[in-house]
């Protein structure tokens, strides 16, 4: 069981960074920026995909973990160098309002919520630690501030869910609400004493202040667990297909093998006759190379309908062979696809069949 998640969720990690990665350098091309959106993806995807229950699929990890990668690459390119600690609270909110629409951890109460609230933000934190790394300094322990605010984001989410079905919990913990209490407290003593300001009117404004920010931090975190659990409600339904999918990829995998390996057979043998004409007719195509890298590239577009941009039939003969390979592809992904839909039609609908019985029950 345990190397069964672990595999898991190294697929998902995967996936999520192949589409992270390049994004971020594609927008940013900061080295921070990208490690940051791939620390957030990899470890929502990867939270969302192991602790979603039977809702949830690799892909709905997959592709939430993407959106929030790339969300928080373009965010984290806005922020000043070190200023992507910001987005801990928010993306934790979400990441517990994704669980929470899911429904699959059976969220029924704050210790529940307290719970799935941990694994999150040390799946975050530990996601992090890179961009952090490479920051150096004080930056390093921007990562432990996910698992500091675990009450914060706990009495949040656990107050916006206290009038669902199934909800057994009337009033928060007391130790959960004494522990929040002192993390603000010392967050505004921290804040005065830093600032070295002395008399009661300076306080009274840093504190004032304070509370405003308190305010900003208990908003923040709300309105994302509420989008999270929204978007992951409106979604879940929608990603069932890719679900789908996969079993119709089992059955159509070796025919879709067969039509590549003709395919490729076909524009390899024409690729030569091509090569070949061009030896014996040396006018027959314009901007012919001598390699068979040319042919091979000029036999592929010809296959697809697309022109070449370096090689043009000029020759009689030259263009009657290009119609012959184009009637030749066209009738070989004709046939080919009539004879595989013709040989896998019972697979397909005894596949339909089980989802649908699925589906009603």
């Amino acid at each position: 069981m345990p190397s069964r998640l672990i595999w898991l969720a190294v697929r998902i990690a995967a996936a999520i960074a192949i589409v992270v990665v390049p994004f971020g350098y594609a927008v940013s091309g900061a080295r921070i920026d990208v490690l940051v959106g791939a620390g957030c993806g990899l470890a929502i995807g990867v939270g969302v995909g192991l602790r979603g229950g039977s809702a949830s699929h690799p892909w709905t990890g997959i592709l939430v973990g993407s959106i929030v990668g790339i969300s928080a690459a373009l965010i984290a390119g806005t922020l000043p160098l070190g200023g992507w600690g910001a987005l801990i609270l928010p993306i934790l909110g979400l990441a517990v309002g994704l669980i929470d629409g899911l429904g699959g951890s059976s969220l029924a109460g704050y210790r529940d919520v307290l719970r799935e609230t941990f694994v999150m933000s040390v799946l975050l934190a530990v996601g992090l630690v890179p961009a952090a790394a490479a920051l150096g300094g004080l930056a390093t322990i921007l990562p432990l501030t996910a698992i500091i605010l675990v009450p914060l984001v706990t009495l949040i989410a656990g107050f916006l869910s206290r009038r669902r079905e199934g909800w057994r919990d009337a009033r928060p913990p007391r130790v959960l609400v004494l522990v929040t209490l002192a993390l603000f407290v010392a967050g505004a003593l921290l804040s005065v004493a830093e600032t070295g300001v002395r008399g009661i009117s300076q306080v009274g404004v840093i504190l004032v202040n304070v509370l405003f920010a308190f305010l900003l931090l208990l908003a923040l975190p709300a309105a994302t667990f509420l989008l999270g659990r929204t978007a992951i409600t409106w979604l879940q339904p929608r990603l069932r297909v890719y679900g789908y999918l996969a079993d119709y990829l089992r059955v159509m995998w070796v025919p879709i093998g067969g039509f590549a390996v003709g395919y490729l057979t076909i524009i390899v043998l024409f690729s030569g006759f091509y090569g070949m004409l061009e030896h014996f007719r040396p006018d027959a195509f314009d901007g012919a190379g001598a390699g068979i890298t040319d042919w091979v590239s000029f036999a592929f577009f010809t296959a697809l309908g697309q022109d070449f941009t370096t090689v043009v039939p000029v020759s009689v003969g030259a263009r009657v062979l290009v119609g012959a390979h184009l009637i030749l592809s066209a009738g070989w992904a004709l046939v080919l696809f009539a004879a595989v839909m013709s040989s896998i039609r019972p697979k397909l609908d005894r596949i339909a069949r089980r989802h649908g019985e699925g589906g009603e029950g």
